[in-house]
């Protein structure tokens, strides 16, 4: 079957209906005009559903996709993907069923825990030691699950599994960004390359792994908001050395770009709410990273990854591009929610149209080229 032939195929089509229909479930949940009886209450469970459910799906697709071009080794497909699949699935009913507690943090946190055993195996096995903190990484947001179902380090958890997306964006978006861009760049002679990976980087992320650890321990320092604000100058300059003006000719190269520029404002926001409390508040600012700098470089890899896992031409259509554009003016409308004088629920709800609505049109045009159409996906 060719949906199970490839990673990233049951994962990004299952990871994007996620997103495009949990958002729309939260919102009624919350209205009150839908009432189900689930673990958590409709905020809890709008949040965990969000990282550990969409993000991990994603995260899943795009890791065992990647590890077989970092080991060499033979790639996760046929049974064995199945099997993967059905213990997500079983997580995310198990989110939404009337089951104790304990019995849905066991059926949830197991899909993670075999993602972060499997990522050990294979990057072990391969001896390719490059990627162990990717699967450091891993096991920390299979962790930061856990957390989320002891009562009690609910809020720890959820800091946890933001810190380690930050961490991935910086980490792989600081790979890939420069070097797809310079690919594009290249074949048009472009001038003045995007700068390779150096001390600066490295400095960037050493800056950033001590700005996310004292968010864990100290979130409401002043020192902690500071700190996201010097992390947000660097990782801006990070950012420039790229050269991301050069290729906004290529939606799909340029939308990097934009992603990790969603991360860069998100450490400002987080710093501003930490720093002067009366700027944004904390809600806004997280959402920065998650809705922003998540949602943006998740559809960035998404489309592009299955593209060209897929034989397809590496150039966005019309579909593709306004999936872009929905899914950053939902992060915008939703980060300025709190502050525009509109109705704030009616603002909330329109930011969560547009943004769920860039995953429903990845599903509408992804999702007969992952299910494994032979014709090309509509309007991609």
């Amino acid at each position: 079957m060719t949906l199970f032939s490839d990673p990233f195929r049951p994962f990004f089509l299952l990871g994007t209906l996620q997103a495009a229909l949990a958002v729309p479930l939260w919102l009624l949940l919350m209205s009150g005009l839908l009432d189900w009886p689930m673990v958590f209450d409709p905020l809890s469970w709008h949040v965990h559903e969000m990282l550990f459910g969409f993000l991990a799906a994603v995260l899943a697709g795009f890791l065992f996709t990647a590890i077989p071009n970092w080991t060499g080794r033979l790639p996760l497909r046929g049974r064995g993907l199945i099997v993967l699949v059905v213990l997500w699935l079983l997580g995310r009913a198990a989110m939404l069923a009337p089951v104790g507690p304990w019995v849905a943090g066991i059926a949830d946190c197991a899909f993670l825990a075999v993602v972060a055993g499997l990522a050990w195996r294979e990057v072990l096995a391969g001896r390719n030691w490059r990627n162990a903190p990717i699967c450091l990484l891993v096991t920390l947001f299979g962790a930061a699950n856990i957390l989320f179902h002891v009562e009690g380090f609910e809020i720890l958890g959820q800091r946890l599994a933001l810190a380690v997306a930050a961490l991935l964006i910086a980490l792989v978006g600081g790979r890939v960004v420069p070097s797809f861009t310079r690919n594009w760049l290249a074949k048009r002679d472009g001038a003045g390359l995007p700068a390779a990976f150096g001390r600066f980087d490295r400095l960037c992320l050493v800056l950033l792994v001590g700005t996310l650890l004292a968010w864990l321990v100290v979130p409401e320092a002043q020192a902690t908001g500071w700190c996201f604000l010097v992390v947000c100058a660097f990782h801006a300059a990070r950012l420039a050395r790229w050269r991301g003006w050069t290729t906004l000719a290529e939606p799909l190269v340029a939308v990097l770009h934009v992603g990790y520029l969603w991360l860069v404002a998100a450490f400002a926001l987080i710093g501003l709410a930490i720093v002067w409390p009366g700027s944004f508040t904390t809600t806004a600012s997280l959402h920065g990273l998650s809705a922003g700098a998540v949602g943006t470089m998740t559809l960035a890899v998404m489309t592009r990854a299955s593209l060209g896992h897929s034989g397809r031409p590496l150039t966005a259509g019309p579909g593709t591009l306004a999936i872009y554009v929905l899914v950053s003016l939902g992060a915008i409308l939703r980060v300025l929610a709190p502050e525009l004088p509109f109705d704030y629920v009616g603002v909330l709800t329109l930011a969560a149209v547009l943004w769920s609505g860039a995953f429903a049109l990845f599903v509408l045009c992804y999702g007969p080229l992952l299910a494994g159409a032979r014709t090309r996906a509509p309007a991609a």
